[in-house]
């Protein structure tokens, strides 16, 4: 009901006469909306069409991407079982066919040698597996006159690079027919010499399929009009090349900027100029082929190639006019009736008792939890929202007192967790170096639990010119695993204070773990003794990852699994021996560093590891706090940002003394 400024009600005849006059005002609200809509929905359905097109191109961009990113992890892991068969060039062939066969997106590929490497193989040597189809690959030698790749400048460039690159594409050698696009990386001796090229084929075919939008041209109003409707993608590279087109008579044959010269329309160039520099985004109004297209680019990662998604701006257009109008009719119109002659009775009678229950709700919002609300003799929505209104307050009033209390708790949990923490690392070694008078031993050793507290350990001390040491990692996380942790560290002290004999060691942990273990928990532990004169290494494992040994190579120490230490009492754990050179590195870690997760959940994997490591030894970083920074930099830099999923350890260190 409308109210005069003296809060009493109108007469009734002024309430008709305002209702004919906001039925009128309605009628022209309704022919404006109903412009507008169409105008809102033509603009909305224009974007809705550039965004649809946004995101297939992404959708198209992301699996090329993904797809040319597979043929260069296949190659790049391929090419350690290439290096270790150098010696026995009979078996590169199996190694070339096997990578077509496993992988449907290789068309082909083979292994370019250097000029007389195997000199018994002739003067050029490329073992070459192809796909001659869907189930047969087939595998011959090519180096003859036919297929001298030893001056191509494809050869040339990726025995100077140092990771591979994409060459330009080119059509099949062997049916000169199949268009491809090749992935080529050097591949080095033991020495580090680039020896040969690794050349992996992509079909060109197998990229336009990766593409969602189907190709579609068609005249209309023929005979009236040659206006052409087209929706397509293409591809071309920084020099224009097309690697996709819907017309395959282009691929590789023509050139993009070829074309654009022969047009005296600049859009396409303009086109052709942000496509080259790599660059992502779109231009309204492109002439391409005669015809005023919509054109949205992406360039694709790793490459130099572009992507784009073209669509006629009469097609678009067109859309847009339609369904506009469709939209304007068909639901504009029936609900601004619907709101002219209903909205009025609705709102008369809802008015009022909204109003009230708005202003004992903004009391609410004050802060004022207490304030009356409205008495409402209906027993209808609005009163049930009076209802709700009443149960919000005394919900709200409950939340606070026990938001109090759950703050305090949590702060308490808080504060015991945190003194947990510091005790737990008061318990580890934390000074390094640890022993700086010496220099025959040099240590370095990190912990990062994966919550407050954690389940790893680490601990060494010297006793009678002996190093002795462990790295444990108890089975589970959080306070648990951190009070199995501490009894481990202490047995360790304990049994090594009176026993040198690492298996024995292990064993007395072993029972004292089992021994009224009703959690079932255990430790794999490795445990060491250095003999600091000689360099004599005396071992036990019990369950936990091989140490690594970095010495003329990376290798990792041989090592008995044994049962994880708390499994079952009186096992009889190996003792293990090794000598150990002046300089040479002992790398103990948990599984926290292999086992480090992606956001893709991909393993950090023990061959990263020591790929990192080979690195190291390479350029002569084998101090030890030095291995495991780096170490650390490349899991954290591989997880990118992931939470950490398990405590992580590693404890390195470096014999110094020269026991020749």
């Amino acid at each position: 009901m409308f109210f005069k400024k003296d809060n009493r009600p109108y007469p009734k005849s002024f309430s008709k006469r305002l209702t004919w006059r906001i039925t009128l005002v309605m009628f022209i609200v309704m022919a404006i909306a109903s412009y507008l809509l169409y105008k809102m929905s033509y603009g909305l359905i224009v974007a809705g069409s550039e965004l649809t097109m946004r995101y297939v191109l992404k959708s198209e961009k992301q699996s090329i991407h993904s797809t040319i990113s597979e043929i260069k992890a296949v190659s790049v892991n391929t090419v350690p079982q290439i290096e270790e068969n150098l010696d026995k060039p009979e078996k590169l062939h199996a190694i070339m066919k096997q990578m077509v066969e496993l992988n449907p997106a290789i068309q082909s590929c083979g292994l370019s040698f250097v000029e007389n490497y195997y000199p018994g193989k002739g003067h050029q040597y490329c073992p070459y597996a192809y796909r001659k189809d869907t189930s047969e690959v087939v595998v011959k030698t090519l180096g003859d006159k036919d297929h001298d790749y030893l001056h191509e400048t494809w050869f040339k460039k990726a025995l100077a690079s140092e990771e591979g690159y994409w060459a330009k594409p080119f059509f099949d050698d062997i049916d000169h027919t199949t268009p491809l696009v090749p992935w080529v990386m050097p591949i080095h001796d033991r020495q580090g010499k680039a020896i040969a090229v690794l050349g992996v084929d992509l079909a060109l075919q197998s990229l336009r399929e990766e593409l969602s939008v189907q190709a579609y041209k068609e005249k209309i109003f023929e005979g009236l009009s040659s206006q052409a409707l087209s929706v397509y993608n293409f591809a071309i590279t920084r020099d224009g090349t097309y690697l996709v087109h819907p017309d395959s008579a282009r691929v590789i044959k023509e050139n993009y900027f070829t074309y654009c010269n022969t047009t005296s329309d600049s859009s396409d160039d303009e086109l052709g100029r942000k496509m080259r520099e790599n660059d992502d985004g779109d231009m309204s109004s492109v002439n391409i082929d005669d015809e005023d297209l919509y054109v949205r680019y992406r360039a694709i990662p790793d490459t130099d190639w572009s992507i784009a998604i073209v669509c006629s701006n009469a097609l678009i257009n067109g859309i847009a006019s339609v369904l506009g109008v469709l939209l304007a009719l068909f639901f504009m119109i029936p609900n601004l009736l619907v709101v002219i002659f209903m909205g009025r009775h609705f709102v008369k009678k809802a008015a009022k008792p909204i109003q009230q229950l708005a202003a004992s709700a903004d009391e609410v919002a004050k802060g004022n939890f207490k304030a009356p609300l409205p008495p409402l003799k209906t027993r209808d929505e609005i009163h049930q929202l009076r209802d709700s209104f009443e149960k919000m307050q005394l919900s709200l009033t409950r939340y606070m007192e026990e938001l109090k209390e759950t703050t305090a708790a949590k702060a308490s949990i808080e504060s015991e967790l945190k003194i947990a923490h510091d005790i737990q690392m008061s318990m580890l070694p934390k000074t390094f170096p640890p022993y700086p008078e010496r220099d025959d031993i040099d240590i370095y050793g990190s912990l990062t639990p994966a919550k407050d507290v954690g389940g790893d350990l680490f601990d060494f001390y010297i006793r009678e010119e002996q190093l002795v040491f462990c790295v444990g990692d108890v089975s589970g996380k959080g306070v648990p695993a951190s009070l199995v942790m501490a009894v481990t560290r202490s047995l360790f002290r304990n049994v090594s204070a009176h026993v040198l004999d690492p298996s024995k060691i292990v064993y007395a942990i072993n029972n004292a773990l089992t021994e009224g273990n009703d959690t079932e928990m255990f430790v794999t532990l490795f445990v060491g003794v250095l003999d600091l004169q000689t360099g004599h290494l005396r071992y036990s494992n019990a369950g936990h990852n091989a140490p690594v040994l970095l010495s003329d190579s990376v290798s990792e120490i041989p090592c008995d699994s044994n049962l994880p230490a708390g499994v079952m009492a009186d096992w009889d754990f190996s003792l293990q021996e090794l000598d150990i050179r002046k300089d040479d590195v002992i790398f103990i870690y948990t599984d926290g560093l292999n086992e480090a997760e992606d956001a893709c959940h991909q393993l950090f994997g023990e061959e990263r590891m020591l790929k990192q490591l080979k690195q190291q030894l390479a350029v002569g970083q084998t101090e030890p706090q030095a291995i495991i920074e780096e170490m650390g930099k490349a899991v954290h830099t591989f997880a990118s940002g992931t939470e950490q999923s398990d405590d992580l350890t590693m404890l390195a260190i470096k014999y110094k003394k020269n026991n020749v």
